[in-house]
Formats: structure tokens, C-alpha cells, sequence
């Protein structure tokens, strides 16, 4: 039953994406990308980790190059890279131009492999989802892929997922391999705290990498 609500809320979620205007998700882009900038420029993490959003997903596909401008000197900004196992393996940005198109629409760096523990050094987050409720439980596009990244992050983490307005929802479905995260982020409502948590305000560093 689990499984059938999930599926029909991924196919609503969708159809409601995909009904976006090209300006629509660009206003909304924009907030995105100046909430996530003001969040890493305060936290000043030595580490991020994120993903190049593709068909439409919140951000913007330019979201990793303005992670990036936002990063403190020195500081990381790691992006997946989809192994045929669907688990993520991790890899340094280098600029747009050392990204490769990949499977599933999406792209990733070309840059050597970092392993899949990568993830665990990461101070800061950035989750993709279709949906997010209170507790923190996300609904993803049903791979699995986030929710093994996920159980590498220390708790001491930062983990966000942003969103369109209206996917911040009181609840979704949820089985027990589900990996909640700590805030969402929505163009209207900015960086909301989920399950209680209140997001860092400063970030902890994880010591040598």
C-alpha cells in the first residue's frame, strides 16, 4: 500500500512540475539559489555536497556553479555520480565544463571518483525530492539512491532539500529505509526546520579530509 501511494503521489507531483512555465521556475530558481548562497555564506562549510538539478527540479541547472561562487576559498562542492548499482559515488565540480551528460537525464563531473563515503565529510547537503513533509521523510523518484547516500551522513550535517512552493506537505508516505533530512527550502517560505531540528548556525568542522 505504501508502495502504491508513493507512486501515485510521484505521478502527481510530476504532472504538476511539468505544468511549471519556463518563468515560473525561473522566479522560483532564483529564490532557490539566493537562499542556498545566504545559508553556505553563513555556515562557511569546508565541504558541500549537491546535485545538478535537471527536467525542471528546483534550483536550476546552473545550481552547482552559484554553490560554488558561494563556497569560502579552499572549500568543496561534491556532486553524485549514478553507479549502475544506483548507489552514489562522489566527485569534485570542476566548472561546467568538465560535466558529462549521464543516465536519466542528468549530469555529472568528469572528475576522478571519490568513493561513497565521500558524503560523510560533507558539512552541508543539498537532497533532491518531489516532496517533503514535517517529519523530514522526502519522497524521492523511487531509486533508492538518496536514501543509501543519506545513512553515510553524520548527524552533524546540514541536510536540506529544496523545493517548489506547495511540495512542503504535512505528510508522505514513508517505509522504514526512508532517510528524513533536516530542513527544506521552498521560493516562499526560505529555509523551514524540519522535525524540530533548527538548522546550524554555524558549521562544525570535520578535520582533516
Amino acid at each position: 500500500m505504501t508502495h502504491d501511494a508513493k507512486r501515485a503521489a510521484r505521478v502527481t507531483l510530476l504532472a504538476r512540475r511539468r505544468a511549471y512555465t519556463a518563468a515560473a521556475r525561473e522566479s522560483a530558481a532564483g529564490a532557490v539559489q539566493a537562499a542556498l548562497v545566504d545559508l553556505v555564506r553563513r555556515l562557511r562549510p569546508t565541504r558541500v555536497a549537491a546535485y545538478a538539478p535537471a527536467g525542471g527540479e528546483p534550483g536550476g541547472p546552473d545550481l552547482p556553479a552559484v554553490l560554488a561562487d558561494a563556497l569560502p576559498p579552499g572549500a568543496e562542492l561534491l556532486l553524485p555520480v549514478l553507479r549502475d548499482d544506483l548507489d552514489l559515488d562522489w566527485a569534485r565540480w570542476a566548472g561546467a565544463d568538465a560535466m558529462v551528460a549521464a543516465g536519466r537525464g542528468i549530469r555529472e563531473p568528469d572528475t576522478p571518483r571519490l568513493g561513497l563515503d565521500a558524503i560523510a565529510t560533507a558539512e552541508v547537503v543539498v537532497v533532491p525530492a518531489l516532496a517533503v513533509d514535517r517529519r523530514g521523510v522526502r519522497l524521492g523518484r523511487g531509486g533508492g539512491s538518496y536514501d543509501r547516500a543519506l545513512a553515510r551522513v553524520p548527524a552533524t550535517a546540514l541536510t536540506v532539500t529544496p523545493l517548489y512552493d506547495g511540495e512542503l506537505l504535512d505528510e508522505v508516505p514513508a517505509e522504514p529505509h526512508d532517510r528524513p533530512v533536516r530542513a527544506a527550502l521552498t521560493p516562499s517560505g526560505g529555509l523551514l526546520p524540519l522535525s524540530g531540528v533548527a538548522p546550524h548556525t554555524s558549521a562544525g568542522r570535520t578535520g582533516p579530509r
